[in-house]
């Protein structure tokens, strides 16, 4: 395995690959032009503009080579330790021991120059930590899987990083006992039925209408509008980026997820570290009875910036019984249609008077389950051993009506909350999770 020492001698300090210095030089040209306004090519023209550009690229450049020849890694008994910097040095050791999943990530150009980028979550990092970019696909599929055996989260089971693909399908497979896939169209449909998207014609009818009776109605005005609306557009078309090819499998105790397609993910998910399980239902999504799973998992930083490093996505999109037989697998013995949840008392109406039916929470055998919602329903899931802590609050009108809400919290953030519930079941209730908590903790 690339990497691996041999007896008697201490493993040598790895290098990215030498392709690193281009594509992140290729990174901060894309970033040079976005900062050099259109202003600043008015003022100097053509020729002085693309001068600057090249100056400034070449620049980014050199300083990637110089970055790329004094970064290095290997593995040093059970710690990760990566060495980086010229003037300021610096080296990080990771205790693998603290590692949660390590993920293979190839954005758009390392896709077309063959590499792939490696990124570690670590328990209790405000961020991904070490991110080696660039790594070719073979080292850091190997690379990967070793990290992963070392800290005790894989069995050892070759995980190669270029999977056979299925039969009729030019996509690769994650690992594993496959569970499902997402059909492109449904995904695209799905951000179709959005707000963003559905009030697009209203918004683009009002552009062209402007335009059209308004004499001072400029162009500037008029692209500013529709820079607006794309920029509503953002996050739908994100997410059928993301999720493009969405396939999920189960592979021992983990759950295996690879998307994307101007960026691929492919993320391990422990199942042991998941805290909550979420169903949603959106409004325009009931009609064709679809809903969407996420989890929360231990071990990921809330504080990450980039929502996507999350491996938040269960099912982006997906029927009710794929959802059902998808929670079965990740909370064995939990049916989505069976949870025994009930409603609370009908003097909450005054506090949800549009939402009040919505609203349930109970208790199954291993898990609570709390619903709430009236445009977007959402269901929460959480077993029993996650709960971290169960708190009672009461507002002003809910002591004035004799309701509390119960919450259970996990380690992964939200947990779930039993809203408006009569105040003594509400301490009923949380004096049962406390017991169930503790219960499931030592079993």
């Amino acid at each position: 395995m690339p990497g691996e020492p041999t007896a008697g001698a201490p493993e040598p300090r790895q290098r990215l690959h030498p392709l690193s210095p281009a594509l992140h030089g290729a990174k901060s040209l894309v970033v040079v032009i976005a900062g050099l306004s259109w202003s600043t090519l008015n003022r100097v023209g053509f020729g002085w503009f693309a001068a600057m550009v090249v100056v400034l690229a070449l620049g980014a450049t050199v300083l990637a080579v110089v970055s790329w020849y004094n970064t290095g890694y290997h593995v040093v008994g059970r710690e990760l330790r990566v060495y980086e910097g010229l003037l300021w040095r610096r080296t990080r050791a990771i205790p693998l021991e603290r590692l949660q999943a390590v993920e293979v990530v190839r954005p758009l150009l390392a896709q077309l120059t063959g590499l792939a980028e490696l990124r570690l979550e670590v328990v209790g990092g405000g961020k991904t930590e070490a991110p080696l970019a660039y790594l070719g696909v073979a080292e850091a599929g190997a690379l990967r899987q070793r990290l992963l055996v070392l800290a005790g989260r894989s069995a050892g089971t070759p995980d190669p990083a270029g999977p056979q693909a299925m039969p009729g399908s030019a996509e690769p497979t994650p690992p594993g006992r496959p569970l499902h896939a997402v059909r492109n169209v449904d995904l695209l449909v799905s951000q179709l039925l959005t707000p963003q998207a559905f009030l697009l014609p209203f918004g683009v009818a009002f552009v062209v209408a402007q335009f059209l009776s308004e004499d001072s109605w400029s162009f500037i005005a008029v692209a500013s509008t529709l820079t607006a609306m794309a920029g509503v557009l953002l996050q739908p078309a994100r997410r059928v980026l993301d999720d493009w090819q969405f396939q999920l499998a189960r592979d021992a105790g983990t759950l295996r997820v690879r998307n994307g397609l101007l960026e691929t993910r492919a993320q391990t998910v422990p199942l042991d570290r998941v805290q909550t399980v979420g169903a949603t239902w959106p409004l325009l999504w009931r009609a064709k009875g679809w809903l969407r799973l996420r989890l929360e998992v231990a071990g990921y930083s809330a504080l990450e910036s980039d929502e996507r490093n999350r491996p938040d996505r269960l099912l982006p999109v997906g029927d009710l019984a794929t959802a059902t037989a998808i929670v079965g697998e990740v909370l064995p013995g939990v049916r989505l249609t069976e949870l025994p949840l009930t409603p609370p008392p009908v003097r909450a109406r005054w506090l949800n008077p549009l939402s009040r039916a919505v609203l349930g929470a109970g208790l199954a055998d291993t898990v609570f389950a709390a619903r709430s919602g009236l445009l977007t329903r959402q269901l929460t899931i959480v077993p029993y051993a996650r709960i971290q802590s169960v708190r009672v609050v009461q507002g002003p009108v809910q002591r004035w009506l004799r309701l509390a809400t119960v919450h259970a919290d996990t380690a992964g953030g939200a947990g779930a909350a039993a809203r408006d519930r009569d105040l003594a079941e509400a301490w009923e209730l949380a004096a049962d999770l406390t017991a169930r908590s503790h219960a499931a903790r030592r079993g």
